[in-house]
């Protein structure tokens, strides 16, 4: 719930409108054009922007950014319930394995 409506203030989007389609539109899966290794890597496209520091925080810079740096066994979870279970795996073992 939190999620959507951050979603839905950042895209002013009205509160009873699906945001699903919204949020979809400003991400775009890779397909490289040719065969690669990364084919397989469930990765999203980096939108080029002008400007490094304000333009890179914005959602459909930065959400493709954060999901291409999550391994593959976090990506290709095959539900909800188990994506959040490893993505809380994933980044305990990140805090934790710090110096």
């Amino acid at each position: 719930l939190v999620q959507n409506a951050a979603a839905r203030i950042l895209t002013k989007t009205r509160k009873y409108d699906h945001i699903t389609p919204v949020l979809s539109e400003l991400l775009t899966p890779y397909t490289p054009a040719r065969p690669l290794r990364s084919l397989d890597a469930a990765l999203l496209v980096i939108p080029s922007i002008n400007k490094k520091s304000l333009g890179f925080r914005a959602f459909a810079c930065r959400a493709p950014y954060l999901w291409n740096t999550l391994p593959l066994h976090v990506k290709e979870a095959s539900s909800d319930e188990i994506f959040k279970s490893r993505l809380k795996t994933h980044l305990y073992s990140l805090f934790y394995s710090l110096p």
